[in-house]
């Protein structure tokens, strides 16, 4: 790990208006005993909602060291990175996960000799977050960084990344050209006319420099011969001085930056590496092979050479960084001090992933090695395989409801309890019921929640049945949606948020209804097929799927199987230990448990799109109460696009929030994107006692239109009958036989 000096030390300063409660303060004192007393591997058990991420940040607070927090993907790091926020609103809490939006491999498919060359999409808020963090961990001891699995990656050298950095001081005495040349060296590039982050800008005896880090400031560098005069901190946009500066470090605008000396080394390397691998060939007699790798590799070299860069560097990494051929590249744990303590989140998901990454590059690159599309050392431009892992984590916290066998290994039996939630909630009942019937048993007990405007989550084992049973409750008033990997991140947040507002009462899923979804109106979990062993309804997942329940008053979960398993018995015989426990906390202490009240907010989408933004039909809500005439339309956008610039420069995000939405809407409504939506007449009235069987296939065209609307309706396009939502009028495709449902 890394040793270099830092800034000046930071304390971690908790703000929040609560205190822990519950078995929160016993669990904290544990954790931060075993911190001091060096114990490597450790393991807090806390069940959903009993406030982890605070006892967390307790623990940050109290030992004081660098952090780093592991989530399984990219939705629950932002999460976490955004209540991190805000109990350290004083420190450097930064994220990192993968600046991918979209990420297609180099890879080449032997069978059929097709070569998919990389295709990408860089999200470039994500990476100036990325910047930021790595940034932070070079200038400050106080830094807590939320982090995906993908900061396993190859990322590059710390010590040539700080070795890289432009230091200024005012009265400092340098060659302007040569600091142009140094930025350049950083792979910032000058551009006069779009200044924008990764920039510089030359005026005369005045450079303005767009650091990687920054989002709105930039630095302003003012010379006067070759000594520096004044720098200052402005505003990248206006131009407008914030502050002036005493002295200023620019950090390189790519991680993967080097010196000119190991530049020319690492070409050396490259040519007698590719020299070697040529023979190989031509030895082998495997000639196309031999000249695929050689145009390929020359192009980079000379780009290499004239440049600094080339599309595809990082598989030149382990040149460029000096390493010999299967060492470990340099990841972000890299720039962690040597005291750091991790937080593994979600330790049963998270542990899997970071030995299967290894597992699943290694596979895809040796093909692409192998036909001469690289060289053998981008083998090395790698994740960290699980035992390099291990090496770099000095202390460490396991996460997790239902922490899974090496965590139980590793902490040696060290597990640290948190079973009491602070409102005093406890963990659902749970009821076994026949499956022969489920499909319309369920429908019953759906009826009974909608009419006490409560929610309800259903588990199914395949995509096709939570389609399928989503058009069958659909067809019968039921205000449903799907959820599940066709469906994309942004609009898979948004479905959530709909049916926490209530657009909707039912949301059928197969296993995206586990892990960190927070969902206090949901009252029923229904769990179809329990009785299939598998993955899906092992005892940890039913743990992880009963406890969505967890955070209502009435929470409640219906298994439906024929025969109890052993994954069943042991997901309920562990509920109730803790609902026993939770019990009788609640009557020594004299709380009566309430329902969690959680704001429902946008900010997780606005953090992949901030762009992005549902807009409510018009005619939804109280915005559209006032008529406004076509000619007036224009002035009244602009009035509130005023409004909104002058909530958010308030800071009051919700105000501005609003506005937008307005704003959208009504320029929807300009531009005649709206239109009246129909009502969809159920076939039968909710709660009929006999509901129809779905027998015999459609013909073409009906499978044709179930097709087509099946996906606009999952992503949110359609919302049921009492939704009013636009859906063509259609029998169902679906053949659904309750009494056998497979």
């Amino acid at each position: 790990m890394l040793s270099l000096a830092r800034g000046k030390e930071g304390i971690f300063k908790l703000v929040s208006g609560y205190k822990p409660e519950g078995d929160q303060p016993a669990a904290i004192e544990s954790i931060v005993a075993n911190l001091i007393d060096k114990v490597p591997h450790q393991v807090l058990l806390g069940v959903t909602g009993s406030g982890k991420t605070f006892t967390m940040a307790n623990v940050v607070a109290r030992v004081n060291r660098p952090t780093l927090v592991m989530a399984p993907n990219k939705t629950l790091a932002a999460q976490l990175y955004n209540e991190f926020k805000s109990l350290f609103p004083e420190n450097a809490v930064r994220y990192f996960v993968s600046y991918y939006d979209y990420y297609q491999p180099e890879a080449y498919v032997p069978s059929t000799d097709t070569f998919i060359e990389k295709d990408a999409s860089i999200n470039d808020e994500i990476d100036k977050l990325r910047h930021s963090a790595t940034k932070a961990l070079l200038e400050r001891n106080d830094v807590l960084i939320v982090a995906s699995v993908s900061c396993i990656y190859g990322l590059g050298e710390p010590e040539v990344y700080f070795e890289m950095v432009v230091f200024l001081e005012e009265g400092q005495t340098i060659d302007r050209d040569k600091m142009l040349r140094k930025l350049v060296d950083l792979h910032y590039q000058r551009n006069d006319y779009d200044f924008h982050r990764g920039t510089f800008r030359v005026r005369g005896d005045t450079v303005e420099i767009f650091p990687a880090y920054e989002e709105q400031r930039a630095v302003r560098v003012q010379f006067f011969g070759d000594q520096v005069e004044a720098m200052f901190e402005i505003d990248a946009l206006r131009g407008k001085v914030i502050r002036k500066l005493q002295s200023v470090a620019i950090y390189p605008a790519s991680h993967y930056v080097t010196t000119s000396d190991r530049m020319e080394v690492a070409v050396r390397d490259i040519r007698a590496e590719l020299k070697e691998r040529l023979e190989f060939y031509r030895t082998e007699n495997r000639l196309l092979e031999a000249q695929r790798l050689e145009q390929r590799t020359m192009y980079d070299l000379e780009l290499l050479a004239e440049m600094g860069f080339c599309p595809g560097i990082e598989n030149y990494s382990r040149h460029l960084t000096g390493r010999l051929p299967g060492q470990a590249p340099p990841t972000l744990l890299d720039y962690f001090p040597n005291n750091s303590l991790f937080f593994i989140d979600e330790s049963h998901v998270t542990v899997p992933q970071i030995g299967g990454m290894y597992r699943g590059d290694r596979s895809r690159k040796s093909v692409l090695v192998d036909f001469g599309f690289r060289l053998p050392s981008a083998l090395d431009n790698r994740p960290l395989n699980f035992e390099e892992w291990e090496s770099h984590v000095a202390q460490a916290v396991y996460v997790s409801a239902t922490p899974g066998d090496y965590e139980q290994e590793k902490s040696s039996g060290l597990i640290v309890e948190q079973l009491i939630r602070p409102t005093g909630l406890i963990d659902p009942e749970i009821e076994v019921r026949k499956a022969g019937t489920q499909v319309d048993d369920l429908l019953e007990e759906i009826h009974k929640r909608v009419a006490v405007n409560e929610r309800v989550l259903v588990t199914c084992l395949t995509k096709k049945m939570a389609e399928d049973l989503t058009d069958y409750y659909h067809d019968l008033g039921i205000r449903v949606r799907y959820l599940h990997s066709d469906i994309e991140t942004i609009e898979r947040v948004e479905i959530i948020r709909s049916l926490r507002k209530g657009e909707f009462d039912v949301l059928v899923g197969i296993n995206l209804l586990r892990e960190g979804l927070d969902l206090p109106e949901v009252s029923l979990v229904a769990i179809l097929d329990a009785d299939k062993e598998g993955y899906l309804r092992s005892a940890r997942s039913l743990i992880q799927t009963t406890g969505r329940a967890a955070r209502h008053i009435n929470g409640r979960v219906i298994m439906y199987a024929d025969v109890v398993t052993k994954s069943m018995k042991q997901a309920i015989d562990e509920t109730y230990r803790r609902r026993a426990k939770q019990v009788t906390y609640n009557e020594q202490h004299g709380i009566t448990p309430t329902s969690i009240i959680k704001a429902i907010d946008a900010s997780l989408v606005e953090m992949y799109s901030p762009e992005w933004a549902v807009v409510p039909e018009i005619g939804d809500d109280k915005h559209d109460e006032e008529f406004i005439p076509a000619h007036e339309l224009p002035d009244r956008i602009t009035a509130l696009r005023q409004q909104m610039m002058e909530a958010a420069e308030k800071l009051d995000y919700e105000r501005a929030a609003d506005l937008r939405d307005q704003i959208k809407k009504l320029e929807r409504h300009a531009f005649g994107m709206d239109q009246p939506r129909r009502p969809v007449q159920p076939s039968l009235p909710p709660g009929s006692a006999h509901q129809p069987k779905y027998e015999g296939k459609k013909d073409t065209v009906e499978k044709t239109m179930a097709t087509k609307t099946r996906g606009r309706r999952g992503a949110g396009a359609a919302t049921g009958a009492a939704a009013g939502a636009s859906r063509p009028t259609k029998q169902s495709k679906l053949k659904l036989i309750p009494d056998n449902p497979k």
